[in-house]
This record gives C-alpha cells, structure tokens and sequence, in this order.
C-alpha cells in the first residue's frame, strides 16, 4: 500500500510505501506504474558522501523533465525548488529528509529543480526520468545562492565545479524565464 502526500509545489508529491521486515531485512515498493504521470525514459543512480550537495538542476527543454527520485542507502535532505512562471508557487522550495528505511519516494514534475544534500556516507538515491539526459538543455542554479535560502544540513557542503560555478538564481530567471514560461505554462 502507498500513501500518497502533496508538497507545497504544484504537481509534485511522495508516496510512502510500506515496508516488509523480516528476519533477512526489509522489502519495499517504491514505484507503480499508474502513480508515476510520465514515461519512464531512463533511469539513474548516485552514490555520494557525506556532505555532497547535487544539484540544483532543471532541464529547460520543451516538455522539460519529471523525476522519481529515492534514497535506497543512506540519507538525504531533498530539495525542489519551482521554476515555472505560471505556477502557483513559483519560487516556492521544500525540503524533504528522506532516508533508505522511510519508504518515501518523490514526484517531482517537469519545470521544478531538484537537489539533494547526503547527510550520512555511502547515500544512494535512484532516479526514474522522463527524457534522456541532454546536456544542451539540463541547466544549474547554484545551491548555496542566498536569494534562494536553502538549508541543507551541513557545515562543510561538497560540490562538484558543475554546481559551485552554476548561475545563481536572478541569472538563470534572466536567462530563462521566457522559455519557461511558454514551456511549463499552465
């Protein structure tokens, strides 16, 4: 059984799937096809350490890219932050701690960044998206940007350069906010 939850963005969501424990561990399901709103194009997996801050990232392209995201070993505090311009909560952010024992899942919809802080090594999140990687079109806004606020859970973040030299939050609304607009409008 899943329960589903709504987040303070537009069109996104957890599910929490129940876990089965027995004396050999747990099992869980943590994706049904009908609760998913999108085709299932390609699916990803990270591992980080304790401290890595992935993200924030956004595929500007038309149609843009949903996710299903999880953290199978570890733990995160995952975050989404709403670019679409015709939203009803534009710029709005959540955060969500997730960990491998809590059975959460989250959708997260097309036009909404997404990044994620481990807050434990060895932390594992698996990805299912709609579109195929594109780097032409997959965009980073800087996760530590003050405009936005974030707060990720740590004292020392590790960022790849990709991330510490992504635009900030007014750059990429400068850049963006037209194509956006008329790609995630409602």
């Amino acid at each position: 059984m899943m329960q589903r939850l709504n987040l303070p963005i537009h069109g996104a969501y957890t599910v929490t799937s129940e876990l089965h424990h027995d004396s050999r561990g747990y099992f869980r399901e943590w994706f049904w096809g009908g609760e998913s709103e999108f085709e299932i194009i390609q699916g990803n997996l990270s591992y980080s350490k304790k401290n890595v801050i992935r993200g924030l990232h956004v595929s500007t392209a038309a149609g843009g890219q949903a996710k299903w995201i999880t953290c199978v070993t570890g733990s995160i505090n995952d975050v989404l932050l709403d670019l679409r311009p015709n939203s009803p909560t534009f710029l709005q952010k959540v955060a969500i701690e997730i960990s491998a024992g809590s059975g959460i899942a989250v959708k997260i919809p097309p036009g909404v960044a997404h990044g994620f802080c481990s807050l434990e090594d060895e932390s594992v999140v698996t990805y299912l998206v709609s579109s195929k990687y594109d780097h032409e079109s997959e965009v980073g806004i800087y996760p530590l940007d003050p405009e936005i606020g974030i707060s990720w859970g740590v004292s020392n973040p590790i960022l790849s350069h990709k991330d510490s030299n992504a635009m900030k939050l007014t750059e990429f609304m400068f850049k963006y906010e037209k194509s956006m607009e008329s790609h995630f409008g409602n």
